[in-house]
């Protein structure tokens, strides 16, 4: 066969044979982790080191029961990916780093990092288990549309970090406990439904939105706890000049100071932050010796704190059918072949 022969040849054996890519049904969707081996892992990072990236439909691992000491890292290519736990008492991921340990940093130092756009998660516990060391992450997120839903957040300080400054982020009938600034970074993120605890004298938020961004925290109709021993707890204090954090429908504890904020020792962020209520309620919520520089929301005002405004136009829970409309697990547990 002449060599011009051959290339017609091997270009028309090329276009007659499907792209193997192009094909679903030959890659893993559905994985599940168990530690006592019933599952297809031992381990939740070798679920997601065997997942396809870029997957051509949605990929769920299931977790089961049991404590998992392992460090975790979603990567930006994995996206679409589902984290479903048995329950979120006894699904844990669990690790212990901080910051300063060997050369580990605050960003360095989380449990679980997220960074796959619209990851979910259900049912699960982030735990990092290092105690009051210093800053030491639950859990890093910096995916965008990224969904937690009735999952526990258990730290110190920092235990969540809302990082990714285009990322948005809905934390959605979850527990969240910590120390000093244990909500902070710089994603637009919604918190609705939680339940917020407090464990020091000290700041809930630490919000880093950037400038010329309509939206920071919002927390929604959530539960503001504090330890016993709490006495002087503060809603926020800005991590940069432009933070924006609103309480809207809140209980607050008697713990709340009376000024409710912190300018983080720096007069001149109460010239560009944005700390604002609305009907909030409980011993900590009385307005009349707040800061100068908070803001009580009008109706009005209030009344555009919806998903859809603050995301951009984009409803999680209308454009997502992951969740039933009365927050029970649409899934059935698959059992090993």
């Amino acid at each position: 066969m002449s060599k011009k022969l051959l290339i017609i040849f091997l270009l028309f054996l090329h276009q007659s044979v499907p792209a193997q890519t192009s094909n679903p049904q030959q890659y893993k969707y559905v994985f599940t982790v168990a530690k006592d081996g019933t599952g297809d892992y031992k381990y939740i990072q070798d679920a997601i080191d065997a997942m396809r990236v870029y997957p051509l439909q949605a990929i769920t691992l299931y977790i089961k029961n049991g404590v998992y000491n392992e460090k975790i890292e979603l990567p930006s290519d994995n996206t679409d990916v589902s984290f479903i736990g048995e329950n979120v008492d006894k699904t844990i991921l669990n690790f212990n780093d901080y910051s300063g340990r060997a050369k580990l940093t605050t960003f360095t130092s989380y449990t679980a990092k997220i960074s796959g756009n619209r990851f979910r998660a259900e049912n699960i516990s982030f735990r990092n288990s290092a105690g009051p060391v210093g800053q030491a992450l639950a859990l890093y997120v910096d995916a965008d549309k990224a969904i937690f839903k009735n999952c526990r957040f258990l730290g110190n300080q920092d235990t969540i970090y809302c990082a990714g400054e285009s990322s948005r982020q809905l934390f959605d009938s979850c527990y969240i406990e910590g120390t000093t600034d244990f909500i902070f970074g710089p994603a637009t993120a919604i918190f609705r439904n939680c339940t917020i605890y407090a464990k020091s004298n000290s700041y809930i938020t630490a919000a880093n939105t950037t400038p010329g961004k309509k939206y920071g925290f919002v927390f929604l109709d959530c539960n503001i706890m504090a330890d016993t021993l709490v006495t002087k707890l503060h809603l926020g204090r800005p991590w940069r000049a432009h933070a924006k954090t609103v309480f809207i429908r809140c209980n607050l504890p008697a713990a709340i100071v009376p000024g409710g904020w912190n300018n983080w020792g720096n007069p001149e962020n109460e010239n560009t932050v944005f700390y604002a209520e609305y009907k909030n309620y409980g011993p900590g919520a009385a307005t009349k010796n707040r800061v100068a520089w908070s803001k009580q929301l009008t109706a009005a005002e209030a009344g555009n704190y919806t998903l859809k405004n603050i995301f951009s136009g984009y409803n999680f829970l209308e454009e997502n059918d992951w969740f039933s409309t009365t927050g029970t697990k649409k899934f059935s547990w698959p059992t090993k072949n």
